[in-house]
């Protein structure tokens, strides 16, 4: 199949995107909104909009861990785009558990009651797990989602708690939808970055580096694989306009994974910030684990700048099999590495964010 934007879903169908105040799912709003398609958002109260407010879409009270503000919302929608979730390293299981497993399984239960003809949610490829490996994983791999940290039978890592409920809700909601009818289709993004990304760990280096630390956990051998949000955003798009039925996992990224170190060079380079000597695990791990310790024991609401997930992710390295999505969606990033880290952080600078 080619890469190219069939257009199977017309101006006069109705899309709701939940989580459109969020990274991933601004940029689909914004893509969609672009291709003169009807788009309501769906927003908390407490959400804040900057992202999406002058986009041309509708906006719309609701929140997934409430059932019957979701069937409300979705009453005459032809497309659900379920973006909405819990997407960090730090909180309890439950936080997780009821934004990712419950949230996503109220969506579903919405979406039937509507007939709604397609839905679309957000996985993770973190349900495959994140653990150092040398070959490619694909949707036929199996779960397994539960990182064995250091201590982690006694002091669990909030990393585990987003992976856990993020396979979970994909085993949910894949269950859910055979039984049902439900035409799914699972996107499953690579790391993600862009514009408007403040959580996923590519700003918060580029912050950290800016305060003058020297020093950061990181190796020049491991391989990082990722995708520009807005081509993953174009990747949703195709989803809505693919004619497929039943149920089907699609993972989204670059065609292959790249040196991590190479990424972190560019967005330093981009940032004109001086590259970090890299320090051993040896020595970051166990100052991850006693910042998470501290941090967990004064009860503080904001992650510190390593835990063990976060150290490990600078040594590990892993790839995807994207080729399916360009089988079933036509789907190929377009965007370089290099000009998608130009775009972002200009964005950062734009919005006196560096």
């Amino acid at each position: 199949m080619m890469d190219q934007d069939n257009n199977h879903i017309g101006t006069r169908d109705k899309i709701l995107v939940t989580g459109a105040s969020g990274f991933i799912g601004g940029h689909v709003a914004s893509y969609l909104a672009e291709k003169g398609l009807d788009v309501t958002c769906l927003i908390r109260s407490s959400s804040n909009i900057r992202f999406i407010r002058e986009l041309p879409v509708r906006m719309m009270m609701g929140d997934i861990t409430d059932r019957q503000s979701l069937v409300r919302a979705f009453s005459g929608t032809d497309v659900v785009i379920h973006t909405a979730g819990k997407v960090d390293d730090w909180g309890s299981y439950d936080e997780f558990f009821q934004a990712n497993v419950i949230g996503t399984q109220n969506v579903l239960e919405a979406a039937f009651i509507h007939s709604v003809r397609r839905v679309i949610i957000t996985g993770s490829v973190s349900s495959y797990g994140e653990e150092d490996c040398d070959g490619l994983k694909d949707e036929a791999s199996p779960y397994n989602s539960h990182y064995p940290y250091f201590l982690d039978r006694c002091f669990p890592s909030g990393m585990n708690h987003y992976r856990d409920t993020k396979a979970l809700c994909t085993k949910k909601a894949v269950e859910y939808a055979v039984k049902h009818g439900l035409d799914l289709i699972v996107i499953e993004p690579v790391w993600v970055y862009g514009e408007n990304e403040f959580s996923t760990g590519f700003y918060e280096y580029l912050k950290t580096l800016k305060s003058g630390l020297p020093l950061m956990p990181g190796s020049r051998s491991n391989n990082f694989h990722v995708v520009y949000a807005g081509d993953l955003a174009r990747a949703y798009y195709l989803a809505c306009n693919s004619i497929l039925k039943g149920v089907h996992r699609i993972i989204i990224g670059n065609r292959t994974s790249e040196n991590m170190a190479e990424i972190y060079a560019l967005f330093c380079r981009e940032a004109g910030l001086h590259e970090p000597v890299f320090i051993p695990k040896v020595l970051a791990y166990p100052a991850g684990l006693l910042m998470e310790l501290a941090w967990h024991a004064f009860r503080m609401k904001k992650p510190p700048a390593l835990t063990r997930a976060r150290v490990n992710m600078f040594y590990d390295s892993i790839g995807y099999d994207t080729s399916k999505a360009h089988r079933l969606l036509g789907f190929e990033a377009k965007t370089p590495l290099t000009e998608g880290v130009r775009r972002t952080v200009r964005w950062y600078r734009d919005n006196k964010s560096l």
